[in-house]
């Protein structure tokens, strides 16, 4: 399932300690670009459960769209 993610960090996030989740004792680090938390994840991801895998969409704060994709001959 394709899907459009805009990255706007401008360097790497180094994981401490600190981030260790004190209740369940682990770290959870988003694959899906979806987190409101990135690069932890915050279950976003549950959003995208029903995509159609032959469709792309983009999330715009917390809201799905579906993308047209145009191909142009050249």
């Amino acid at each position: 399932m394709p899907r459009e993610v805009t990255h706007t960090a401008t360097g790497p996030k180094i994981i401490t300690p600190a981030d260790i989740d004190d209740e369940n004792g682990d770290v959870a680090v988003c694959l899906c670009g979806l987190s409101e938390e990135y690069p932890f994840c915050d279950g976003s991801h549950r959003r995208a459960e029903d995509e159609a895998p032959d469709e792309r969409y983009k999330y715009v704060d917390g809201e799905r769209r579906r993308v047209t994709v145009e191909f142009v001959d050249e």
